[in-house]
């Protein structure tokens, strides 16, 4: 397997292409937007020096890493012969099952196609393709560069050789593979969500702010992150959806998104990537930062 594809240039695209092409694998990043491209190739380009500057990797391997890279805009275009096709677009159903209507015309039978869905029945998605045997997912953890997990999902057609191929090179790419079945929100989402979205109901009822409800998950639970903050970097608008996959599969109350998540997405505050969510992100609030770091 030497020629990955991989379809979406967005936060988790860049990183699956990223990590790919650091490790010797010829890649082609696909998205319908000349300028997400731009801006993805950008952000690897970013995240690269960093690495350099920590002296992780030499300058000559940051530009082999780029030169590995190519961009287009076309799906027939970007998967022609490759091995493997990552699909990494929005958490949409029917936009992931519109992408593989289109991988199935335009890839040869022995190409593996895998999803990036967090949360979206693998067994769904290859219902859209005439050999579902080949669809697998494959849910790598943001950042993708650093994070070692990927979450190995089967769906019921999926055959035991597709698996063992993304088993093993899951490995080659230094990553620790774990394979799952396929059901709602799979593992890692299926126990993250429900905490998530328990600390934004106790939140919503006042029993702490914030702070509060973060610091006691970091300090007497011992995560990196506090739920809420991680509900940001995440977007509360994945989050929403993920859960409303889980409600909707287990018809069970509990994954049913707190009203305060419906209402912040509504408002469009939904994280880091819109500047505001459960914190302020905005570049006058960086600013603010920065001013009192110098003044102490």
């Amino acid at each position: 397997m030497k020629n990955i594809a991989v379809i979406g240039a967005g936060t988790m695209g860049n990183g699956i292409a990223h990590t790919f092409a650091q490790s010797g694998y010829k890649v082609q990043l696909i998205d319908i937007s000349e300028e997400s491209l731009k801006k993805g190739i950008a952000t690897i380009s970013k995240n690269l020096d960093r690495m350099v500057a920590k002296e992780k990797i030499s300058e000559a391997d940051k530009n082999d890493t780029l030169n590995n890279i190519s961009s287009h805009t076309e799906i027939s275009e970007g998967v022609n012969d490759v091995d493997l096709v990552v699909e990494a677009a929005t958490e949409n159903t029917e936009l992931k099952l519109k992408i593989f209507r289109h991988l199935d015309q335009n890839t040869s039978e022995d190409t593996i196609l895998a999803t990036n869905t967090s949360s979206i029945s693998i067994t769904q998605i290859a219902a859209a393709v005439s050999n579902p045997e080949r669809v697998i997912g494959m849910h790598f953890m943001n950042p993708v560069p650093i994070m070692k997990l990927v979450e190995i999902i089967r769906g019921y057609n999926t055959s035991d050789a597709v698996t063992e191929t993304i088993m093993e090179l899951s490995k080659k790419l230094h990553k620790v593979p774990v394979e799952v079945n396929d059901y709602p929100g799979f593992v890692a989402n299926r126990i993250l969500m429900p905490m998530i979205n328990e600390a934004i109901e106790t939140l919503y009822n006042g029993v702490a702010g914030v702070y509060e409800i973060d610091t006691v998950m970091k300090l007497g639970m011992a995560h990196p992150m506090g739920p809420l903050q991680l509900a940001d970097f995440i977007g509360l608008d994945v989050c929403h959806s993920i859960l409303e996959v889980m409600y909707d599969g287990f018809k069970n109350p509990k994954y049913a998104p707190c009203p305060l998540l419906t209402n912040m997405v509504r408002a469009g505050k939904i994280g880091v990537k819109s500047g505001e969510g459960f914190y302020d992100y905005s570049e006058s609030k960086k600013a603010e930062k920065v001013s009192t770091q110098f003044s102490s």
